[in-house]
């Protein structure tokens, strides 16, 4: 780290010459691998934005200037030029640096945005808000890794186009990091000139005096000038791809080559002289720089788990949860024709890439574009077909209108798997799938199930694609299941009994993954002479009645699921046994809610009480406050009618 630790922030950079900076590059480049390979993290996407990074920060005076990142996972750079290279290898670490922006870290971070396709809105309301206030600041928002692909991205673009405000400076720089391979390479020293002209504010001055005087001249008006502006456009979008930004009505330069940061350089600077909206295309490659990863076909190690330094191989890991859905994809395929496969950017992380494989022309990846891809849904599920929607539980939150109102409205018959619910740690607050069960409780005829275990993966699944009329949610934790199967010792309609010991003191509705958990705190609770019943729910919604009488033969039911507490599995349980007036005393544990900070699932769960041994301290205090209440009615004096 020879020149890396002499940064303390972005104004150290401009104090560096050429060679310096080339060695800087490197030296970012071997941190971020020796970073990311004993924990993992978002290596691919920064290893591509390395000299993009240095160029933004050399040309704008950040934090004066504001830097916006889409999406936030590239922005590991960002943080090390920013004062925070020294702590880099904490990352992703519980009290460490997070994987993303962070306000409480910087006052280089602004938004927090590991959700995509919103920089572009941040930043249209941030440059209105500094050009009403008369500041002359710089917006500059990042956009890459498919957060142009976004819906709401297009929308920002649409309005930050047609909403000029008169007589103000609306400084806004849209780079966009194209890592997709999308578009041609940079087109050579003519472009660049054009690119130079269009950008400059003489330019912009001598098109509105042409088009004043052509329109003032008897005989030539408005016609004239549109044609010779149609001639001049022409020639511009034969000689780079920029006809689809400019005819929606901002300034574009580039494409770039955004690994020769001379280059980037040059084009920001032209982009920050404009006094209005302006587009800069960077051309980069994922994983740039470490050969590994640019010869990773998949993803160019987008998001990557622990790995060999030296030969980029990942470690060994074990069966996950999305391991028993992506297998058993491809057995209902086999058998059912009509099944077919959507996700929104994230094949691989959702297991949707083994049916794929198997069935190319059955899966559409549709890109970050969950509101899409759940319409979209309705639309297959019209025509004859059953979707399976495969997708993060956090950003099914951005698609709940279309599950409510598309889909649930017109009865169709959809299945949502919910990968990563529950608490997932080290990516922090955004992405704890931990709203899912809340706010689908409100979506009618919609059907939710949580299983416990591999085996319930696959029953739970086959049972979702049988529903032809409605809804079905399938939802699956982070990490592995149980290494061995929880089999049911009974069945009591359709929900599991997983333990039943001794007097029917406590019942346990364990939800999902909880259901382990359960089984744990009734072994504890055995020791101390409290029996015990675990139940497995499978379907959380609609619950089984049967849930209604095994809750009237116990003295105290406690439901446990990891789902925010608000809303959720309890409080929809706890409103079902109110309805049927049980009187039986409740327990509700689940996760507060709140914004988690980034730490390992286990260590959040240890924090919120979600463990075996936490779980049972409060049931066996709870047992002896009961104890204690029934004691106390004994003891207490009878009232009897007096006689004269």
């Amino acid at each position: 780290m020879g020149h890396l630790r002499q940064i303390s922030g972005p104004a150290d950079l401009r104090r560096l010459d050429d060679r310096e900076l080339t060695e800087l590059a490197a030296e970012i480049r071997d941190e971020l691998i020796r970073t990311c390979a004993p924990r993992g993290g978002h290596l691919g996407p920064n290893l591509g934005v390395v000299e993009l990074t240095l160029a933004l920060h050399r040309v704008f005076d950040s934090p004066r200037d504001r830097v916006v990142w889409d999406t936030g996972h590239q922005a590991y750079v960002h943080k090390m030029v920013t004062g925070r290279a020294a702590q880099f290898d904490t990352l992703r670490q519980e009290g460490g640096l997070s994987g993303y922006p962070s306000r409480a870290e910087s006052d280089h971070d602004l938004v927090e945005n590991s959700h995509a396709s919103t920089a572009l809105s941040y930043a249209d309301g941030l440059a209105k808000a500094y050009a009403l206030r008369g500041e002359d600041r710089t917006v500059v928002a990042v956009v890459g890794d498919g957060a142009l692909t976004g819906g709401m991205s297009w929308e920002a673009l649409n309005n930050i186009a047609a909403t000029p405000i008169a007589g103000q400076r609306r400084r806004l720089v849209i780079v966009v990091n194209d890592n997709g391979r999308s578009y041609m390479p940079t087109v050579g020293g003519l472009a660049n000139h054009l690119t130079t002209l269009r950008t400059s504010p003489r330019y912009e001055q001598v098109l509105d005096m042409v088009k004043r005087r052509l329109n003032g001249v008897r005989g030539v008006g408005p016609a004239v000038y549109d044609a010779l502006h149609a001639m001049k456009k022409g020639m511009k979008d034969a000689m780079a791809p920029q006809g689809l930004f400019e005819d929606l009505g901002l300034k574009y330069v580039g494409p770039v080559d955004g690994h020769d940061r001379v280059a980037m350089e040059r084009a920001l600077t032209q982009a920050k002289r404009f006094e209005g909206p302006v587009l800069v295309h960077a051309i980069t490659r994922k994983g740039f720089g470490y050969d590994p990863a640019e010869r990773h076909e998949a993803d160019q190690y987008h998001q990557i788990g622990p790995f060999d330094v030296e030969t980029g191989v990942g470690r060994p890991k074990g069966r996950i949860w999305t391991d028993y859905f992506s297998e058993e994809m491809v057995a209902l395929g086999a058998e059912r024709p009509d099944l077919v496969g959507i996700t929104a950017a994230m094949l691989y992380p959702v297991g949707l890439d083994r049916f794929a494989a198997a069935y190319p022309d059955r899966v559409y990846d549709v890109g970050i574009a969950e509101q899409h891809a759940v319409t979209s849904a309705a639309g297959l599920a019209m025509g004859g077909l059953h979707p399976v929607v495969a997708i993060y539980a956090t950003f099914l939150n951005r698609a709940f209108d279309q599950v409510l109102m598309d889909v649930a409205l017109h009865r169709c018959g959809v299945t949502f798997v919910l990968d990563r619910a529950g608490v997932t740690g080290s990516d922090g607050a955004s992405h704890n799938g931990m709203w899912d069960m809340s706010i689908l409780q409100v979506v009618p005829g919609l059907r939710l199930c949580a299983p416990r275990d591999g085996a319930r993966v696959v029953e739970l699944l086959r049972e979702c694609v049988d529903v032809d009329d409605a809804p079905t949610v399938l939802r699956l934790p982070k990490g592995s299941p149980p290494v061995a199967d929880l089999e049911a010792v009974d069945r009591v309609g359709t929900i599991d009994v997983l333990v039943r010991d001794g007097a029917r003191d406590v019942l346990i509705v364990a939800v999902g993954s909880m259901a382990a958990v359960g089984v744990d705190v009734a072994a504890r609770l055995a020791d101390q002479g409290i029996g015990v019943t675990v139940v497995d729910p499978r379907w959380v919604k609609p619950w089984d009645p049967a849930v209604v009488g095994l809750a009237r033969d116990h003295r105290l039911v406690v439901c446990v699921e990891d789902n925010g507490m608000v809303g959720g599995v309890g409080a929809s349980l706890l409103q079902l046994l109110n309805t049927e007036r049980v009187a039986t005393p409740f327990l509700h544990r689940g996760i507060p809610q709140e914004f988690y900070d980034h730490a390992e699932r286990d260590a959040i769960l240890e924090r919120i009480g979600l463990t075996a041994q936490s779980l049972a301290r409060g049931i066996v205090e709870e047992v002896t406050a009961l104890d204690g209440q029934v004691e106390r009615d004994l003891e207490a004096p009878v009232d009897r009618p007096m006689h004269d």
